[in-house]
């Protein structure tokens, strides 16, 4: 399969949905609904903060999956609800209205960082999301590489993640074999265990902490 991997832009966001929706349609972000995830996706390209890639097949341009992550998680999901609450309040309100007990993990989503470990100012890998028929071409790798490459490129200290730690062998071998290592495991509010991993970069170390000047007091 040929592929190619371009910055994310605002024409791919329903394709990069529907991807989502089709590699995870059991996931509490797919309960939210589309135009939730168009919210959210769409932050990526309108904070600076943001770090977004796609996948495109050649040469239809049909996107294939994404990733997206904020250089610098501080402060990046305050102001991505301070910016646009109110678009958030109108896709969420029927998933609230149908089911009002996820007012409180619709909170917990939004504000979410990924449980940042302790350790160098690192960026958050939020999510990487590749259509399951197009997954076992080197796909997900390529995406991955591709935001790892930009978070050095301006200055990150590493990089973070969480995942499943149970039932869900294949994405742990994958990060691991990528050369990402388990820094803790932890349990979630709603009970899922999950596997928090880092990536540092040593030549950052001692470096000032990227994109300070986007960090809110």
């Amino acid at each position: 399969m040929q592929f190619r991997i371009v910055a994310f832009e605002r024409k791919h966001i329903d394709e990069v949905v529907e991807a989502h929706i089709r590699a995870f349609p059991a996931f509490f972000l797919t309960f939210l609904g589309r135009r939730f995830m168009k919210e959210v996706y769409a932050s990526y390209l309108f904070d600076d903060a943001g770090m977004s890639f796609v996948a495109e097949e050649e040469p239809t341009g049909s996107v294939l999956g994404i990733v997206v992550g904020p250089l610098v998680p501080d402060g990046y999901f305050k102001r991505l609800l301070k910016r646009r609450w109110w678009a958030f309040c109108l896709a969420s309100i029927r998933t609230v209205l149908r089911r009002p007990s996820t007012i409180r993990r619709l909170v917990r989503a939004v504000f979410y960082r990924g449980q940042s470990p302790s350790g160098p100012k690192r960026s958050l890998l939020s999510s990487i999301s590749v259509s399951p028929e197009y997954q076992g071409h080197g796909i997900g790798r390529a995406l991955m590489d591709a935001w790892v490459a930009e978070a050095r490129r301006r200055g990150s200290g590493g990089c973070y993640l969480t995942t499943d730690r149970d039932d869900n062998e294949a994405t742990n071998r994958f990060y691991q074999r990528a050369g990402w290592k388990i820094e803790s495991s932890f349990t979630t509010p709603e009970g899922r265990a999950m596997n928090r991993y880092v990536m540092d970069f040593p030549e950052a170390q001692g470096q000032q902490s990227p994109g300070s000047e986007n960090r809110e007091p």
